[in-house]
């Protein structure tokens, strides 16, 4: 696992609850990390009204909403990754009706492979334990096989597949599920 020194300035990544004031830089960098994984073949309309859907007012809402939790990971006051759960919510392909899912995972290129988004994994599984859920799910895009190779070593479940439609276009994902009970 790489430090932090690796990229040229020491501290220790933090992991905390997002509040309010967060709202911008989240929203920056969940923008940063859509294009950096989904615009792969360039900008377009589509992908570009996408991406500004992650905007300020939608963050800071999320954060604010009592079914939601956004954990951040800060290193030296900058935000280099989040998750994003959703308390309470099922999906048809998992069995098990005590779930939570884990919205989003994101975590800036620079730190992908520093241990970052698995440390914001394991906080986003406890928190979904200490909330009551048996089982923590997600929909993975079929194409962004780090990410699938990622859940897969941290013991996620494929369960099948669900698409992702936005203005009239859909896009394969995989539902990959975890038990989380300790």
């Amino acid at each position: 696992m790489r430090d932090r020194a690796s990229h040229g300035v020491p501290g220790p990544v933090i992991l905390r609850a997002a509040v309010p004031d967060d709202a911008l830089c989240l929203s920056v960098l969940a923008m940063q990390v859509f294009l950096d994984t989904y615009a792969i073949a360039g900008i377009r309309p589509l992908i570009a009204r996408e991406a500004l859907s992650h905007s300020q007012e939608s963050l800071r809402r999320f954060i604010a909403d009592p079914l939601a939790r956004t954990v951040v990971a800060e290193l030296d006051g900058h935000l280099i990754g989040f998750a994003q759960l959703r308390l309470s919510v099922c999906h048809q392909l998992i069995p098990q009706t005590d779930q939570a899912e884990l919205l989003r995972l994101y975590v800036q290129r620079p730190f992908i492979g520093a241990g970052v988004g698995a440390r914001l994994l394991r906080h986003a599984e406890a928190i979904a334990d200490q909330s009551g859920a048996g089982i923590l799910w997600l929909t993975a895009w079929a194409h962004n096989h780090r990410a699938l190779r990622f859940y897969a070593r941290h013991d996620y479940r494929d369960h099948g597949l669900a698409w992702y439609t936005f203005e009239g276009e859909s896009h394969q994902n995989r539902v990959l599920a975890k038990p989380v009970m300790r």
